[in-house]
């Protein structure tokens, strides 16, 4: 028998040029968990339309729960002929069954049937996905507990711009985290529409039941249009757009880590076992796991773009460009898979300097804008509040010295208003203790965000988890077939 799916309208083969082009297994034969799975559901819709008999459809179903064991033990491949995972499956299912098992493509096609098997695959790896994302969340909260109350400098435009906790740093990366598992779980609802039954293109002429198939793959509705079911990649394109925005948050987090650990910064220091050292400097000790992450962004945005260009302009229902959407799908979940728990480690291992980060914080005239406000607090419009600092600045800067080694008569000099009550409020630990605003970064405040974002945290883990099932099986995401 033929390994091909068509061909009855063809005097001749495919030439091996187009052979070569078509064939996708060594891409989508990750997806034979899924395709087995709904080839046993679309099973039982036969069954029920009178296509199969009871006794037909036993034996379909048992066999195809064999071939699922052997994909799982890796005896069942594909073999060099094959064009696809579909191939694979319903070609192997006719060698152990006959006749038989050639009843199973009725009412339905490749086009429903990877679209199915695509959307299952994503809900099997975004369960997987979302507990890395926790798990470097709750690294990166563990840290800023620790260091609630230490001082340290905050930039702007990558210059000295106020004092705040290192702490607070910390944790802000969490929140962008826990923005991206709230995307995940906004995405979720729209991947769960299972296309089975579409067909082609027209839907089915036999009585299947969408419905009642998409809930059996723990799916939470059937297609409302079969032309959409089996043309759109909606899903992926979200998808991997939370990936790439995963990965700029990643890119973001490595580029701190980075210059952290860069002598002109020396605040932190990374774990042996999470750094590396050089060929040829042996006093190096490189931070190649943050560079790493900062690095596979780029895959991560170059996935999405290939996505969204591939669909920018493809025409009515299924196109074989869409062949071309699982590369970049199944690169961008094995990259975060290899990156997440790496990136986790390194953080979880990093260990600051205390007293180097507090000697930074008020460095620069970081305290400057606290002038300004003790200054606001005396009734002084902060307009003009502003203009004095600046120029208390500018004196300091003159003289080489910092803003509290300014004497009182050389404050007075600058300003009536330069008070040695208003000069006292150039104090670090007062400056980061006001910061009392709620989300603010004095200490007591960067304690009450730690234990609220740990809260969310804990709420993402038991929702993934949940959402979780054996059925959805398969690969996981880092796993090459």
């Amino acid at each position: 028998m033929t390994a091909r799916l068509w061909g009855g309208r063809f005097r001749s083969g495919p030439s091996p040029e187009l052979t070569a082009l078509s064939r996708s297994t060594e891409v989508d034969w990750r997806l034979a968990p899924q395709d087995i799975m709904q080839t046993s559901a679309h099973v039982g819709v036969l069954q029920m339309a009178g296509l199969l008999s009871a006794a037909d459809a036993e034996r379909i179903t048992e066999v195809l729960a064999e071939m699922s064991r052997e994909v799982a033990a890796g005896t069942l491949i594909p073999a060099a002929d094959d064009e696809d995972v579909h191939t694979v499956i319903e070609r192997t299912l006719i060698e152990r069954v006959g006749d038989l098992g050639a009843r199973i493509r009725a009412g339905r096609s490749r086009n429903d049937q990877v679209a199915t098997d695509l959307r299952l695959y994503c809900l099997a790896a975004t369960p997987v996905l979302a507990q890395q994302v926790c798990d470097l969340a709750d690294a990166l909260l563990e840290q800023a507990e620790r260091t609630a109350d230490w001082p340290a400098p905050g930039y702007t435009h990558l210059q000295r711009a106020q004092p705040v906790t290192l702490g607070h740093e910390l944790a802000k990366h969490v929140h962008a985290l826990l923005r991206d598992l709230d995307r995940l779980v906004d995405w979720r609802t729209r991947c769960a529409v299972s296309p089975l039954g579409a067909g082609a293109i027209a839907g089915s002429p036999f009585a299947l039941d969408p419905q009642g198939t998409a809930e059996q793959l723990g799916f939470s509705t059937a297609f409302a249009n079969s032309i959409d079911a089996v043309g759109d990649r909606d899903f992926v394109a979200e998808l991997l757009f939370v990936c790439a925005l995963l990965g700029v948050h990643l890119s973001r987090l490595g580029e701190e880590i980075t210059l952290w650990c860069a002598s002109e910064f020396a605040v932190a220091q990374l774990a042996d076992e999470w750094s590396t050292g050089s060929s040829i400097m042996p006093q190096k000790k490189n931070p190649d796991i943050a560079e790493l992450a900062r690095g596979r962004s780029a895959r991560l945005i170059g996935d999405l773009t290939t996505v969204l260009v591939l669909l920018k302009a493809l025409p009515f229902g299924y196109n074989r460009d869409l062949q071309e959407d699982k590369p970049p799908l199944f690169d961008a979940l094995d990259t975060l898979a290899l990156t997440l728990p790496a990136l986790t480690g390194c953080v979880r291992t990093l260990t600051f300097n205390a007293e180097r980060l507090r000697t930074m914080a008020p460095a620069g005239h970081a305290l400057a804008t606290e002038v300004a406000d003790e200054l606001a607090r005396a009734g002084i419009p902060f307009a003009i509040a502003h203009e004095i600092t600046g120029r208390l600045v500018a004196a300091a800067d003159e003289r080489g010295v910092a803003l509290g080694e300014l004497t009182d008569e050389q404050c007075r000099a600058i300003s009536p208003h330069l008070t040695p009550t208003v000069m006292a409020g150039v104090d670090l630990a007062t400056a980061l203790a006001r910061r009392t605003v709620p989300g603010g970064t004095a200490p007591a405040r960067v304690r009450e965000q730690v234990i609220a974002a740990r809260s969310r945290v804990a709420d993402r883990r038991v929702q993934w988890r949940g959402q979780w099932s054996p059925q959805w099986g398969g690969q996981s995401p880092g796993q090459r077939p």
